[in-house]
């Protein structure tokens, strides 16, 4: 039976559409969409499991995979299947996760999954853009406690024109890359990366976004109605005693704000905070305890949030004694480690990153290989977050989806000021050694310092901040926390970090929590936001105001020469031989490319100190030298032969040429060894190509004056006895002379 399709379309205004179907594919799950944009689709689907966890959040797994298939690739290593997600692709996942998990019931807890698969590609259609759309409409069409219809889409602008899920190649051209997410109400999420742009202008990039969100919401609500909105599920809520809820909120309010004001230490106050929690509990009977079981603990921390929020909108204090614009302070060192290429220590109140660069050739460029997207990246950031860095122990499992996500920020913020004629890869590690807010910008900060130490030629020094709002709708109050803490991060109703130069942003991300935001209240925060960026960017540059002007003694200098393509294979040797003795005889490392546009090759060497780079371009000097018709070089005798002598340039050494008997003296030479020897220096003549041996000719007596009485030699008579054209001497019967008469052996044998 044919299935019946649901289908509606989507206008992007430029010609180009996204469409949303379902009906076909996928139908056990409990919705499904395909989504599809030129010859891209994505296939969605959702599940969540009718019973509910037994724990006390929702466990969500977004999952967004690209089969090398849609592209006609095959994947890479030796099992030839799809294995662990790319970056790329957690960096998606995290794009849709952080959109859907606020819009689901706080006490929903079943086990919910989220799987988006790349099916089609198509090399003008970026499917990450469209990956929230898919997730969105698939839940639509599902029964799931779910708020609203969302979506996501990605924002650039070209030549001062805004553009919605622009190409690769406008991307290339774009000075704004970001990716919006939001519901037909409020922006809730907002991240990527920018060239030095205003607050302003990011705001309107935000706005000119959700319009066109707007639109892909409405597509989804209109899908879900002419499928057959599903009735939402019943699912057993958690328990609520509001008595209960009143009766801590008074017992713990009170003693919370109280260790709120005393602007006390992270561990000193989470000490101060568990102690009341407990004199809390044990005001409870063990059966009372028994019977409320988790409710006293919820309780008390929705009167721990409540006091906190309280302290800073009727008193403009913070946790730590901070006013709400005050940041804290910031200690920093450069060249830390002595055997490292670059290094530095980034200290913001209890946030410190210990950053780390590596130099290297464009062997060592972070190759990209997804169905989407192949690549390499020059310059690229990793961040590790260790548990010792907040106090706790725990096993460490791999890279995490938020070490991913906040090493992809950091590498957002800072590569645009890495120059485009920078010679080297450049890898920048940070280790976060303490954490109580905002790694990821005390990341920033490191880096920029990190590969100013390393003799990076930064364009400018970037910083970065993290921000928090909290906000009461009721009585219309705000307020905006520049570097913010830990504990501030999860109870406002904004967080976002903002990193640039002095000159405007060059990366943000941001968490919105509370609907409705305004336009105003957004700017307002992103200009406090500016203030405390340049704050710290003057700390940074206090510390080490420019890049230093060359990489350290230890570190390797990278030098790169164009040579023509046909000289790249003699470079090389047969089987690598030549560059691979080269490398071994003068330690360094020497990478060859080949320009793809005008097919030169390109060198880049890597060494320290100058002695061995100094050997590796003079083999180079040498390979591609070329001696001029009528000049005189200097040559050194390597090679004795009977006949002549094998002479070297001494301006290129390893570039051979025969000197002959004939060309050493005027007067007749019987013995080579009467006129030169091995390893005498003299100058020769070069004459270019010999017509009658076609090997170039170089002359020591062309130089000398001629000896007193010295009578040339006639020229060769060619018609003479004995030429070369009569047979040396022979009658005129050349092999087209032989007798006509003269008969094949086989005509004597009889037939």
């Amino acid at each position: 039976m044919i299935p019946k399709v649901f289908k509606e379309v989507i206008d992007l205004g430029d010609g180009r559409e996204i469409s949303i179907e379902t009906g076909k594919l996928a139908k056990q799950a409990h919705g499904s969409v395909v989504v599809q944009s030129g010859k891209c689709m994505l296939l969605c689907t959702v599940v969540s499991n009718y019973k509910q966890a037994d724990v006390d959040f929702l466990p969500l797994t977004v999952d967004y995979r690209e089969k090398f298939a849609a592209a006609g690739r095959y994947p890479g290593g030796f099992f030839k299947r799809e294995a662990r997600p790319s970056d790329g692709e957690v960096l998606t996942m995290r794009l849709v996760d952080r959109v859907l998990r606020p819009l689901f019931p706080k006490d929903y807890h079943s086990e919910t999954q989220v799987m988006i698969q790349l099916m089609s590609h198509d090399p003008e259609v970026m499917p990450d853009a469209m990956a929230g759309l898919a997730a969105s409409a698939a839940i639509q069409l599902s029964d799931f406690p779910f708020e609203c219809a969302i979506s996501e889409a990605r924002v650039g602008r070209v030549n001062g024109e805004f553009i919605i899920n622009p190409t690769r190649a406008q991307l290339e051209e774009s000075d704004i890359d970001m990716m919006i997410g939001a519901s037909a109400d409020s922006v809730m999420m907002v991240e990527g990366e920018m060239d030095e742009i205003s607050e302003e202008e990011m705001t309107e990039a935000i706005k000119f976004a959700h319009e066109a969100i707007k639109v892909q919401c409405a597509a989804q609500v209109k899908l879900a109605e002419a499928f057959g909105k599903k009735e939402t599920r019943e699912y057993e809520p958690e328990r609520e005693d509001a008595d209960l809820a009143k009766k801590i909120h008074d017992m713990a309010y009170d003693k919370v704000y109280a260790v709120a004001k005393a602007a006390s230490s992270k561990h000193e106050r989470g000490a101060a905070f568990g102690e009341i929690k407990e004199e809390i509990k044990a005001s409870f009977s063990e059966e009372e305890q028994e019977d409320f079981g988790g409710l006293i603990s919820k309780y008390y921390s929705k009167a721990e949030k409540a006091a906190v929020r309280d302290l800073t909108l009727n008193e403009g204090l913070r946790l730590d004694g901070r006013k709400t614009d005050e940041i804290r302070p910031i200690w920093c060192e450069v060249d830390y480690l002595p055997s490292t290429h670059g290094s530095s220590i980034f200290t913001r109140g209890e946030t410190q990153a210990l950053a780390t660069v590596t130099l290297g050739t464009s062997r060592e460029a972070n190759q990209i290989d997804m169905p989407s997207y192949e690549g390499e990246e020059r310059f690229y950031l990793h961040y590790n977050f260790p548990p010792f860095s907040t106090g706790e122990a725990r096993p460490i499992r791999g890279t995490s989806r938020r070490e991913v996500g906040h090493g992809n920020l950091a590498q957002r913020a800072l590569k645009g000021m890495v120059p485009d004629d920078c010679p080297y890869t450049v890898r920048v590690v940070s280790e976060i050694l303490e954490s109580n807010g905002s790694s990821s910008m005390a990341t920033v900060c490191a880096g920029t310092m990190a590969m100013m130490d390393a003799g990076v030629q930064l364009k400018k020094p970037v910083s970065g901040i993290a921000m928090g709002l909290i906000s009461d709708a009721d009585s219309g109050k705000y307020a905006v926390l520049s570097d913010i803490l830990g504990d501030e991060d999860h109870l406002g109703d904004m967080d976002f970090k903002v990193t640039g130069t002095a000159d405007g942003i060059t990366a943000c991300q941001m968490d919105i929590k509370v609907k409705g935001l305004s336009y105003e209240i957004l700017v307002n925060a992103l200009k406090q936001a500016r203030d405390g960026r340049l704050h710290i960017l003057g700390k940074i540059t206090e510390t080490i105001e420019t890049p230093n002007a060359d990489v350290k003694d230890h570190a390797p200098t990278m030098v790169s020469r164009r040579i023509p393509n046909e000289f790249i294979g003699a470079l090389i040797g047969p089987g690598g031989k030549v560059i691979q003795e080269m490398q071994k005889e003068t330690e360094t490392t020497i990478v060859i490319n080949e320009d793809p546009v005008t097919e030169e090759g390109i060198v880049e060497i890597l060494g320290v100190g100058s002695k061995g780079i100094d050997a590796v371009m003079a083999k180079i000097d040498a390979l591609l030298f070329k001696p001029e018709v009528g000049s005189v070089y200097e040559v050194k005798v390597i090679k004795m032969l009977d006949f002549g002598a094998v002479v070297e340039y001494t301006e290129a050494p390893g570039n051979e040429v025969l000197l002959h008997v004939s060309e050493l003296a005027w007067e007749r030479t019987e013995n080579v060894t009467d006129v030169v020897n091995m390893g005498d220096v003299f100058d020769v003549k070069y004459f270019g190509i010999d017509k009658r041996t076609r090997k170039e000719k170089v002359s020591r007596k062309a130089i000398l004056p001629k000896p007193e009485g010295y009578v040339e030699r006639p020229p060769r008579d060619d018609k003479r006895s004995g030429g070369r054209d009569n047979n040396r001497g022979r009658d005129n019967r050349g092999r087209d002379n032989r007798r006509d008469d003269r008969k094949p052996r086989n005509d004597k044998k009889e037939d």
